[in-house]
């Protein structure tokens, strides 16, 4: 089923993890509908600008799936609303910068990123609704948030 264009439920739900551990990684209908809406308000939009095929790295995690890895499972992942990505030979910064510019989102954080390193790291986005998203900015250094992102 695809969410949008580029993108497919098969992509969202895919988990070695889930694999590995025999979790059942299944959204609902409602997780669907937000799964689908990242896809089109998020990860499409940076698919048409950048024109380079990516593939989440992790994108929906069941609850059960979130307390195997050591997340919550109260997490926008678990709730089909977030994706964490990266467009290959796009540095994670400039990507981060690219859909704060011109995407409305939820959260943004970039997470693990190292200013010696541009390919390090990956960028978190959620969208929950228009009317409901913060566009908050944040940048995790794998020890504490930081606001914003880098100059």
């Amino acid at each position: 089923m695809n969410l949008s264009e580029n993108f497919t439920l098969a992509e969202a739900v895919k988990s070695q993890t889930a694999l590995r551990c025999g979790i059942d990684n299944t959204p609902t209908a409602e997780q669907v509908e937000s799964l689908r809406q990242v896809a089109r308000h998020i990860l499409q939009p940076v698919r048409d600008h950048f024109g380079i095929p990516f593939t989440p790295s992790s994108w929906f995690r069941s609850p059960e799936l979130c307390r195997q890895i050591g997340s919550k499972p109260t997490s926008q992942h678990a709730k089909g609303q977030a994706a964490d990505f990266e467009v290959p030979g796009v540095p994670n910064v400039e990507l981060a910068k690219w859909v704060v510019a011109n995407l409305d989102f939820d959260q943004l954080i970039l997470e693990h990123w190292k200013e010696t390193d541009s390919a390090a790291g990956w960028v978190h986005c959620s969208y929950k609704a228009p009317d409901a998203n913060r566009k908050e900015v944040l940048r995790y250094d794998g020890a504490r948030y930081l606001m914003g992102l880098p100059e």
